[in-house]
Order: structure tokens, then C-alpha cells, then sequence
């Protein structure tokens, strides 16, 4: 099994591997394939000589979204990365009927400042344009 980790640098791959093998899926079933890559991190750290913090840290730059990183930048394969956290991080925080604390109806009132900034696009009248 060790080839894997020196023959495969890209862990998604590793992890696809060991997921859809035969041998192992009925074990891995319930495992997520975002779980299985973090292993393969870990285990690939380990076996370059980085200590456990560094590869923590390299792990939650791999698996955090920048908010100030432009997408529009990004290629295709790194763009379906950045998403697949994003749906990931939403599927975590989202509430679903049979959770403890679902509310269906939620009402929130604002705070209004006595200050309120005005936008200039919205001001304009549509015969302007």
C-alpha cells in the first residue's frame, strides 16, 4: 500500500482509489472522500519529514476558502476544488427538518442606525438609464 503515497502526489486520487477498490468500499462506505484526502495528507507529510504541525497547517490552507481570493482566477480543476468545500462547509451548517434546533419560520428584525449610508445606484431613477 505504501507505493501509493509516493506514486500519486495528489491525494484526491489516492483517496478515489482506495474508496472505489472493491476490497475496501463496504469499510469505507461511510467515510467521505474529503476525510480520506486528509489522511493521505497527513500520511504524505509524515512520510516527507514535516512535523504535524506543519502539515496541519498546509492542510487547513488546502481546505479553507480565502475570502479575498478571486475565482475568476483560478483554473477548472482548482475552481471544482474551491466549490467542493464550499458545498461541503454549506451541507455541515445546514439545518434540516429533523434537526433539534430547526426552526421553520424565522423572522429577524434589523437594527436600524440613525445613520444610514446611502447607495448612489439605487437612487437614480430608471429613466436615467
Amino acid at each position: 500500500m505504501s507505493f501509493i503515497f509516493f506514486s500519486l502526489p495528489d491525494c484526491t486520487r489516492a483517496a478515489e482509489q482506495l474508496k472505489n477498490n472493491p476490497r475496501h468500499k463496504s469499510y469505507l462506505e461511510q467515510v467521505s472522500l474529503r476525510q480520506l484526502e486528509k489522511l493521505f495528507s497527513f500520511l504524505r507529510g509524515y512520510l516527507s519529514g514535516q512535523s504535524l504541525a506543519e502539515t496541519m497547517e498546509q492542510i487547513r490552507r488546502e481546505t479553507t476558502i480565502d475570502p479575498e481570493e478571486d475565482l475568476n482566477k483560478l483554473d477548472d480543476k482548482e475552481l471544482a476544488k474551491r466549490k467542493s468545500i464550499m458545498d461541503e462547509l454549506f451541507e455541515k451548517n445546514q439545518k434540516k427538518k429533523d434537526d433539534p434546533n430547526f426552526v421553520y419560520d424565522i423572522e429577524v428584525e434589523f437594527p436600524q442606525d440613525d445613520q444610514q449610508q446611502s447607495c448612489g445606484w439605487d437612487t437614480e431613477s430608471a429613466d436615467e438609464f
